[in-house]
């Protein structure tokens, strides 16, 4: 199965948080950072058509920019607005990877929806939901990923926030990087660009091109690995953070508002099918549903009730957010989203009562059913009542 990877860049982060906290300072040229001997931290795009950029001296940037604001608000609002962001990235993935305070990796290969789409959804969710702009790159690899978000967000320059989505096409990888300059590639720096360049080895295509003797001349025993990453080739784990995830859930933003139960229903087993999978792929298990519904409105109400006994099993977690959705929808009120979830997570485990074996048989049918998707795709097998005929 081919990888789906995403890199998530928040646009200027610092100054984007500035913005929301004193709205006057939108579209003004401006950057977060010190005086004096400081440096800048990050400039606004504004500010950047005038030369300022982040790590230039704050003396420098002044004398580029005398009229140029400097603010700063403190890291405690920095820090609370990038949790908000990474809390909606671990609700649509549970392979989320943060980098910095201001990005992240993504893992969505078992989502079914194209990688674009994943990044429109989530590049409209942070908008909605935070306020803050962002641009993503899309990828069979992490390092393709950030690299197709970095060219992607340089050909906007209009002085605003770019909020690009860049996909590089499975296959496309190496025709992709091959044109760009020899230093945007990961593990170029710019003493080694500079001796490359020398050489006429000036993008990362030519440098893709090198004999076997020329790359080791060059990288000595990494040669080999440059030339893979010149390729776009790169087999690189995303790596969430340590410990056990606190929840892992599932959600959708429909296209078009939706107020037909039984569709409702329908999406809603699918959401509860994508969460077993994923729990049962993390080896754990919970034993609180929640589902989450949003109107068309924006108006979001989240619903959960507890098991007696912990769960990773499709049917029974549908089960409980079907009882919950029947109660607590607002019956012909249209929905805009809908999510299913499940907390207080450990490592799967089952008390069964001695005549009963029913658990134990929905165990073998629902293992029978990874096996097969595992081996053969998610499509191999579907419910029956997903291949009736529209009417």
């Amino acid at each position: 199965m081919l990888r789906k990877i995403i890199h998530l860049d928040l646009d200027a982060f610092f100054c984007s948080v500035e913005e929301l906290l004193d709205p006057s300072l939108k579209g003004k040229a401006f950057a977060v950072g010190g005086s004096g001997r400081g440096v800048i931290t990050s400039a606004s795009y504004a500010a950047r058509m005038h030369g300022i950029r982040s790590a230039m001296p704050t003396r420098e940037a002044l004398a580029l920019m005398p009229n140029l604001l400097l603010v700063r608000s403190g890291f405690r609002h920095y820090s609370e607005y990038s949790k908000k962001v990474m809390d909606i990235l671990r609700d649509t993935t549970p392979i989320v990877e943060p980098v910095s305070i201001d990005e992240a990796f993504l893992n969505v290969s078992d989502m079914p929806q194209p990688i674009g789409s994943i990044a429109f959804y989530l590049q409209k969710r942070v908008l909605q939901e935070t306020g803050l702009p962002c641009s993503l790159g899309c990828a069979t690899s992490r390092l393709v990923a950030k690299m197709a978000n970095n060219y992607g967000k340089k050909q906007v320059k209009t002085g605003r926030s770019p909020q690009k989505i860049t996909v590089i096409e499975p296959g496309k990888e190496e025709e992709f990087l091959a044109p760009l300059d020899i230093q945007a590639l990961w593990g170029i720096g710019p003493k080694t660009a500079a001796h490359l360049r020398q050489r006429g080895i000036t993008t990362i295509g030519k440098l893709a091109a090198l004999s076997d003797a020329d790359l080791k001349n060059y990288f000595g025993h990494h040669g080999e690995s440059m030339r893979r990453r010149a390729k776009g080739i790169d087999n690189t784990l995303i790596y969430p953070e340590s410990g056990d995830p606190k929840s892992v859930s599932n959600e959708m933003t429909f296209h078009e508002d939706q107020d037909d139960q039984d569709n409702l229903l329908k999406i809603l087993r699918g959401l509860s099918e994508k969460v077993g999978s994923r729990l049962r792929k993390a080896e754990l298990a919970g034993s609180v549903v929640q589902i989450k519904i949003r109107y068309s409105d924006f108006s979001t109400y989240t619903r959960q009730t507890s098991l007696k006994e912990c769960t990773n099993l499709d049917q029974e977690i549908f089960d409980e957010a079907q009882k919950l959705f029947l109660k607590h929808w607002s019956r012909g009120r249209a929905v805009r989203l809908l999510g299913v979830g499940l907390t207080n997570l450990e490592k799967p485990h089952r008390q069964l009562g001695l005549f009963d074996d029913d658990s134990g048989k929905l165990e073998d049918l629902t293992k029978a059913v990874d096996d097969l998707r595992e081996r053969f795709g998610k499509d191999i097998i579907k419910r029956a009542d997903n291949l009736k005929k529209k009417k």
